[in-house]
């Protein structure tokens, strides 16, 4: 899919997909390919994963 313009999510990078459930235009970083969704719906569907962290465990206490 061609897109244009920033990603919504961090408004700096080239966004380069569109999320299949809300439409954000995201860059790679803030899209979650396997899912097809931004970083904000994917963080929905998946409960208790930070869309943001680098799939590091961290224990917060």
């Amino acid at each position: 899919m061609s897109v244009s313009g920033l990603c919504q999510i961090c408004e700096s990078r080239p966004a380069q997909e569109r999320c299949d459930n809300c439409g954000t235009l995201a860059c790679e970083q803030h899209y979650e390919r396997r899912l097809s969704l931004c970083a904000d719906c994917a963080a929905q569907a998946q409960p208790g994963k930070d869309p943001n962290s680098d799939d590091v465990d961290v224990h917060r206490f």
